[in-house]
């Protein structure tokens, strides 16, 4: 066996830019598969990171999908929970822990000489809970503070930073909102961008109670954040709630909801049906490449098998078997395969560092996917490598020993 790889080694070197050429294809596919594969699991892992901060165990009720003289719209774009569903919803669902409506508001606020033009939303005390958010410095309003809708607030890291200055804590300053002073209670620590690609720190947080008493005049909430106990009893009070709504709202059998439920692992699938197309998408064109790569080795084994048609003629006139020519060929074009396949592992692991770096595209290769390029490259020098290399075992010894 040694013997067959030291002749296949000297046979590939003997003409090692054409060698090089040869294995291009499999370099270039096997790079793709490994950067496409990695774009891949990276936009997941990023994705079901974003989800996880949102918090533990979560359940978000979104409203609207209403429909109104043939007009019909989305999720969340009609405010149509109401405190009243909110109440029962805390009262009533067994299973639940915390829960928080979010009402939302764009406004100017301004602190000394800065200002700045930032999301407000008004939420309950059990927000930072339910959503795992903790505090640099400070704490939370109270649930007095939402009941008698206080001019308080929280200060995301962004916003903080916008107005106050790098690393000053915020916390007993004053904010004006709509002229009115807001004093802050909270600064946030940071959670970075969610899966919309939205900064979550440029945000202030107030009770929903002032929100829609001083900014957005409104009287429904879009959504509700929801804490269940733990993963087990989701299910079941993700089916409670919709069973309870859909009472309350007189939502009648076989008719549409006006809201939606979803829980982490939904809203995961969701953000990543995307990343799987995109991922498909790439390991396509990566396929292609790879069998144009096979098509370039069986190409130059067929013209290696005509170069040295005399050297096989000898080879068998000395008793060589067929078998053995074969196995002789098909070592070379594995080899000149499977180097090409490390090397496309090794331009993998180059570029998907570059992605991340400069096209700040997150990347994970993963351990799976680099053996199944290698297994991938191998099996495409046995499979494009088996028709030549038949094709010299099959030679004549005589009209092997002839051809000039």
């Amino acid at each position: 066996m040694f013997a067959v790889l030291r002749i296949a080694l000297r046979a590939l070197r003997r003409n090692i830019l054409r060698s090089f050429l040869t294995m291009l294809g499999i370099i270039v596919g096997i790079a793709s598969v490994i950067v496409g594969v990695s774009m891949g699991t990276g936009a997941k892992a990023d994705v079901d990171k974003r989800i996880a901060s949102m918090g533990q165990n979560l359940l978000v009720v979104m409203s609207g999908n209403m429909s109104r003289g043939g007009a019909r719209g989305g999720f969340g774009s009609t405010p149509n929970i109401s405190p009243g569903d909110y109440d029962a919803l805390r009262r009533e669902v067994a299973g639940v822990v915390g829960a928080s409506p979010e009402v939302r508001a764009n406004a100017q606020i301004a602190a000394g000489n800065q200002n700045t033009f930032v999301q407000v939303s008004g939420v309950s005390a059990d927000y930072a809970d339910v959503r795992s958010w903790e505090f640099k410095s400070g704490g939370n309003f109270s649930d007095a503070d939402v009941r008698n809708a206080n001019k308080v607030c929280l200060i995301g890291a962004t916003t903080a930073k916008t107005l106050f200055g790098e690393n000053i804590d915020p916390v007993g300053q004053i904010v004006r909102v709509k002229n009115a002073p807001i004093s802050i209670v909270g600064w946030l620590s940071p959670k970075g961008v969610n899966s919309f690609g939205q900064d979550q720190d440029d945000i202030v947080l107030m009770p929903y109670t002032s929100v829609m008493k001083r900014l957005s005049g409104d009287t429904m909430f879009r959504s509700l954040n929801i804490q269940v106990e733990g993963p087990n009893v989701i299910s079941d009070v993700q089916t409670n709630i919709y069973e309870l709504l859909r009472q309350r709202h007189k939502i009648q059998p076989g008719r549409d909801d006006d809201f939606m439920v979803r829980n982490q692992q939904e809203m995961s699938d969701f953000f990543n049906a995307n990343n799987r197309v995109m991922t498909i998408l790439i390991g396509f064109f990566a396929g292609i490449s790879l069998v144009v790569g096979g098509i370039g080795i069986m190409n130059i084994m067929l013209v290696s098998v005509t170069e040295r048609t005399r050297e096989i003629g000898i080879r068998l006139a000395v008793g060589a078997r067929g078998r053995d020519v074969l196995l002789q060929f098909l070592t070379e074009a594995v080899l000149l395969s499977a180097a090409g396949g490390a090397l496309g592992i090794g331009t993998g692991y180059w570029l998907a560092p570059l992605l991340t770096k400069y096209f700040e595209f997150p990347t994970l290769i993963s351990n799976s996917s680099v053996i199944m390029a290698f297994t991938v490259s191998a099996i495409i020098g046995i499979v494009f490598g088996f028709f030549p290399a038949l094709k010299a075992a099959r030679l004549d010894p005589i009209d092997a020993l002839r051809f000039e």
